[in-house]
């Protein structure tokens, strides 16, 4: 994907209160996309970092952060947060439809997308989000 790709619309539910969740909501913002799975081991390494993430940028109005299950059962996914202590967003997609979208290959797999709805960043496996290079990068979007 080029760095000027407008990113894909995203199909999405809500976990915990199955409401459909819109992309309009994330206009102006930074969205940050992650596609994960409770039965993947570099996903469960990956979050601590996205926990914190969350945590420090969560009252940030120009950032939002929505981390998308991937054959995964929402059950499992809710049992493995809560069992954790994690606070972040989690959502359905709806029949795989933003996996297709974005060309997922595999789990863990993170988009970022600037205010514009600019695909900035695509990264495949597992990450430090809460690394001193991820928060500058994603610190100069918010800057934007």
């Amino acid at each position: 994907m080029a760095k000027s790709d407008q990113a894909p619309a995203i199909e999405i539910k809500d976990v915990a209160t199955g409401q459909k969740v819109a992309m309009e909501q994330f206009k102006g913002k930074v969205l940050f996309i992650n596609f994960w799975a409770s039965w993947c081991p570099p996903c469960k390494e990956e979050m601590p970092s996205l926990e914190a993430l969350h945590r420090e940028l969560r009252s940030d109005s120009r950032f939002a952060m929505l981390t998308i299950l991937y054959n995964d059962d929402p059950i499992n996914a809710i049992d493995y947060m809560k069992a954790n202590g994690y606070t972040f967003p989690v959502v359905t997609d709806h029949d795989g439809i933003s996996a297709k979208r974005y060309n997922v290959t595999g789990v863990p797999e993170t988009y970022v997308i600037d205010k514009k709805g600019t695909l900035r960043k695509r990264v495949i496996g597992a990450a430090d989000w809460n690394s001193p290079e991820a928060k500058t990068y994603i610190n100069a979007l918010l800057l934007e």
